[in-house]
């Protein structure tokens, strides 16, 4: 069951928001940060393949659509997740042996993974970011923008210090 029911890392994404509680349209929209027209066609397809249900529930304001991921959906990311540790744990240990050639090969040929690693929580971003240091690349040449974490983008900040533009000084010592 290699990549038949999943073929976008987009659509795990998608189930993935849905299983985090993202159960309304504008939600999930908000969490993938993808736009509406594609999240459309992406719900569209993961109901065909029962990975949801989608529920219309009578309101006050008349009627709304929840979304909720199925048994089937939640053992598609179980499985998935599951995948990206184990790639995640393969970076892991070609950074740590210092080989930047195959680490940069690596993540080349796993460069679809790496958002979706970001978003289920699987990477540890700081030795993510020194992953990118040891091969001289910078983030956003793997990631799309929108994928990477805020204060995590570019070059700047990747040493966690993020700067006020006041030489770093932040104690008042009462001259």
């Amino acid at each position: 069951m290699e990549n038949n029911s999943m073929e976008e890392p987009k659509d795990l994404v998608v189930l993935g928001a849905i299983r985090n509680g993202n159960k309304k349209f504008d939600k999930i929209k908000k969490a993938t940060q993808i736009d509406a027209e594609e999240l459309n066609s992406i719900l569209e397809k993961l109901e065909e393949k029962g990975m949801i249900d989608v529920e219309e529930k009578k309101g006050w304001l008349g009627k709304k659509i929840e979304i909720k991921v199925t048994d089937k959906g939640s053992r598609e990311i179980d499985e998935r997740v599951h995948e990206l540790q184990e790639k995640w744990n393969q970076m892991s240990l070609l950074y740590k042996s210092g080989d930047k050639q195959k680490l940069q090969q690596y993540m080349d040929d796993n460069k679809s993974f790496l958002p979706m690693m970001m978003f289920f929580g699987v990477m540890d971003m700081m030795m993510f970011s020194m992953m990118f240091s040891m091969i001289g690349m910078s983030m956003s040449d793997y990631v799309p923008p929108e994928s990477i974490p805020d204060g995590m983008e570019g070059g700047e900040g990747m040493d966690g210090a993020e700067d006020f533009g006041d030489g770093g000084f932040d104690i008042d010592i009462g001259f």
